[in-house]
């Protein structure tokens, strides 16, 4: 996993992205996903993690599965109408760069901006919508 300034440096990349857009950036990080792919683990994350209710339906799920050398990238419907997955197709492939030579953390802050960067320009901030909606710590699995 990531020890606790890796994943300080994480938190504040989430919280530096998100200051420039309404959407909101989850990071979910598990050993395996041995059940399922990694798309579907995430689809099933975002939705026990209540991101399919933000305002403005613009979520990202970033997932890892660690050990199975899995990753996904999931956006809620706002997303996919603006652009779907080619907002972070550049990011996930620097993120799959990163991963292969074990920069976990410095491959999740570069995604994590880019996605940011990607989700202002489509969803700029809004001081009418809540500035924080979901938590911005790690969410560690199993």
């Amino acid at each position: 996993m990531l020890d606790v300034a890796s994943s300080e440096q994480v938190v504040a990349s989430i919280r530096a992205a998100e200051a420039e857009t309404t959407g909101e950036i989850r990071v979910c990080i598990e050993s395996r996903c041995s059940y399922m792919d990694a798309i579907d683990r995430a689809v099933e994350l975002f939705i026990q993690l209540g991101m399919d209710r933000t305002e403005h339906r613009n979520g990202v799920l970033l997932y890892l599965a660690l050990q199975d050398h899995q990753f996904a990238v999931y956006g809620d419907t706002s997303i996919y109408k603006a652009g779907g997955e080619e907002l972070w197709q550049h990011a996930a492939a620097d993120l799959q760069q990163q991963l292969r030579t074990g920069n976990v953390a410095a491959g999740l802050c570069a995604c994590i901006i880019e996605i940011g960067v990607a989700l202002s320009r489509h969803f700029p901030p809004d001081p009418a919508v809540e500035k924080n909606e979901l938590p911005d710590e790690i969410i560690f699995g199993k």
